[in-house]
């Protein structure tokens, strides 16, 4: 081979090498491009999901915020509802009060003041029962007449039922135990 054919294979050998640079080239800047756009797909894709996750966190907050504000206005509404029942309880209260005094003011057995509010706790003691006419026994003085238009009981040779002042205590015994024997111990 002479020098020229030396130079024309040298030559060739350089334009394939060139060609096969330029195809290497290419194809690596298509894959590259390639994987640019797949990374570029995923990038929007979790973009998306993150965009919907926003709007879901949004659309949670927003139904939060609608039932705290529902909650609000159910608390409101009891809260009418309780003052009102309040309101109520007390006007009940008050002629349940009303009535009391009413009734304090026509029982004779009851010291009230000129507006029916009592005096006392209502249990009169032995010197209120002398002054009204009785005695501390609950019987009424000789020769006075009771409710049914008879002459007194004690007149008649009678005795009235005893009254309990407040004064008399109930007896209590010590308890019995008993120990299984047969005999009660006190």
């Amino acid at each position: 081979m002479n020098t020229t054919g030396w130079i024309i294979l040298i030559v060739v050998v350089v334009i394939v090498i060139i060609v096969i640079a330029i195809i290497a080239a290419t194809v690596g800047r298509n894959r590259k491009r390639e994987a640019d756009r797949r990374r570029a797909e995923e990038m929007r894709q979790s973009a998306a999901q993150a965009q919907l996750d926003a709007q879901e966190r949004e659309a949670k907050a927003a139904r939060a915020s609608a039932d705290a504000k529902q909650a609000e206005v159910d608390a409101e509404r009891l809260r009418r509802e309780a003052q009102e029942r309040e309101s109520t309880a007390a006007e009940a209260r008050s002629q349940s009060d009303e009535a009391l005094r009413k009734a304090d003011h026509v029982d004779p057995d009851v010291r009230t003041d000129r507006n029916g509010n009592r005096i006392d706790d209502g249990t009169r003691r032995a010197d209120d029962r002398a002054a009204a006419g009785t005695d501390t026994t609950g019987a009424a003085p000789a020769g006075t007449t009771t409710a049914d238009g008879t002459a007194d009981g004690t007149a008649q040779g009678t005795t009235a039922a005893p009254v309990d002042d407040g004064t008399r205590h109930a007896r209590h015994e010590a308890p019995r135990f008993d120990d299984g024997s047969g005999r009660s111990t006190r």
